[in-house]
């Protein structure tokens, strides 16, 4: 994956978690990063940190992912300080809180679909121009298991959401292959992230862990291989509009 380095990635949410992990692997493939944040300064600063002691270059950006226009100058900054944008991952998501159906208000379901679905919707439309003027790119979606069989307790909402990330990747695959910008999609399966401590009981997980072949919670650092993948022209240059599980064996479509 020599192809990756000097190449400029925007991940949003690279605070904590799967995007955090991102981030350093790309680092340690020489590419530079662009490491976005919503409440997590501290957190995305110490991982940009991370990045440039690898002997890559990178900003961080903050900007709240319900507001388009948040996005569309963080997209700004981004191109300002970075000079272009080869690679955008969406992975800035939330549960925000777990709910049974009939307990969702309108509040709470615009939330989820604001954070998970739309701001997929804004990145990539803020980032589109960009890549055209380049001559192509790359985008990279974060879905998840819960699209495939509809998420866990409380989690439907969420779960519809990640359906429509889904669904939106393969159209925008082959919406965008006119500007040479391939699209595909990372669907992680129950990771051990900040996510889960803040969302999951302890008992809910181990019924989750019984379900995996694997039979035991995925790490971060275990989804990276598939950005890395999919980020490499060498390695993924004819994918287009595919979604890749990675969840220990618990879905198999």
């Amino acid at each position: 994956m020599l192809d990756l380095a000097g190449k400029v990635v925007f991940i949003s949410g690279a605070s904590t978690g799967i995007g955090a992990a991102a981030a350093r692997a790309f680092a340690a493939r020489g590419s530079h990063l662009v490491v976005h944040y919503n409440s997590s300064e501290k957190e995305a600063e110490a991982v940009a940190a991370e990045v440039r002691a690898a002997g890559s270059k990178s900003i961080t950006i903050g900007a709240d992912v319900r507001d388009t226009s948040a996005i569309n100058a963080a997209v700004a900054k981004a191109v300002a300080q970075m000079g272009r944008i080869d690679v955008l991952i969406n992975n800035a998501g939330a549960l925000v809180k777990r709910a049974p159906l009939e307990t969702v208000t309108d509040e709470l379901f615009d939330d989820i679909i604001n954070i998970n679905a739309r701001s997929v919707v804004a990145f990539t439309r803020a980032v589109i121009p960009v890549m055209r003027a380049q001559g192509g790119g790359n985008i990279i979606n974060v879905t998840s298991v819960a699209a495939r069989h509809g998420g866990g307790p409380g989690a439907l909402i969420y779960a519809a959401s990640k359906g429509f990330v889904s669904t939106l990747t393969r159209g925008m695959a082959k919406e965008l292959l006119a500007d040479k910008i391939r699209v595909n999609a990372v669907a992680p399966g129950v990771i051990m992230t900040p996510f889960q401590e803040r969302f999951t009981t302890p008992e809910q997980l181990e019924g989750f862990r019984k379900t995996i072949p694997m039979g035991r919670i995925g790490e971060p650092d275990e989804c990276s291989g598939a950005f890395l993948y999919l980020a490499s022209e060498q390695m993924s240059g004819y994918v287009t509009g595919q979604i890749i599980d990675v969840n220990g064996g618990q879905y198999m479509p």
